[in-house]
């Protein structure tokens, strides 16, 4: 009897909460439980058809494996990567890219895959080598005449300065005659002076006489010669 009496108490609360819970349920909250009930229905019947079941034991191991964890964390980084760059910075990549690719096809098309074969040529055959171990050397000398003729300039503005501004060539033009008579340079054969930067400036300079002293002969041979220790 009292087992009896203990069923119809419990039927009677469970009446109780659905009564309670259908009172507490407004149309609205009704309307959005039976939308949610479908929307979870219809994703279930699209796992179905998709075929996701078939994944599932992949996806396990990439759970087990730590793959998973792996490619959230990629997500994430490239995720925020993406959010960092501004408008104004994908333009910027989007027009560099567009330069190199603009620059590689100007370079296919100006013949730069000959360069290449022609520059593997002379590896085989030596001749770069040859060029890498001359051209410092190159160097070496241009920059020595430089320095030469940068000296020959300064000294002619300063004997342009000291003479109040008149023209070297001036200076040493005979106002009678008009003949002008040049100053002599004299200068060692070092390779400074027997190359065609210097003789291209002598020739600029009709108040400059270059004289070259003969060889074995010593390196100076009268005061204020030019010199080359090269």
């Amino acid at each position: 009897m009292s087992t009896s009496n203990e069923a119809i108490s419990t039927e009677l609360e469970v009446r109780r909460v659905v009564e309670a819970a259908r009172d507490a349920l407004t149309d609205e909250m009704v309307a959005r439980l039976t939308e949610a009930v479908g929307e979870g229905l219809s994703l279930l019947d699209q796992v179905n058809r998709s075929g996701l079941e078939k994944a599932l034991p992949s996806i396990a191991r990439m759970v087990r494996d730590g793959d998973l964890e792996r490619l959230v964390q990629l997500a994430r980084v490239y995720g925020s990567a993406e959010d960092a760059l501004s408008d104004e910075m994908i333009g910027r990549l989007a027009e560099t890219m567009a330069e190199g690719l603009s620059l590689m096809d100007r370079l296919s098309r100006g013949g730069v895959l000959r360069l290449v074969a022609m520059m593997e040529r002379m590896q085989a055959s030596g001749a770069l080598e040859r060029i890498a171990v001359t051209l410092p050397k190159l160097m070496e000398r241009l920059e020595h005449v430089e320095h030469v003729l940068g000296s020959l300039e300064a000294a002619v503005a300063e004997a342009e300065r000291l003479a109040g501004g008149v023209a070297l060539a001036e200076q040493l033009t005979d106002p009678a005659t008009g003949r002008m008579t040049p100053i002599k340079l004299v200068t060692d054969n070092g390779g400074a002076f027997k190359g065609h930067a210097f003789a291209a400036f002598i020739a600029s300079r009709p108040e400059l006489l270059h004289i070259r002293t003969r060889r074995k002969s010593p390196a100076r041979t009268a005061s204020g010669n030019a010199r080359s220790d090269r």
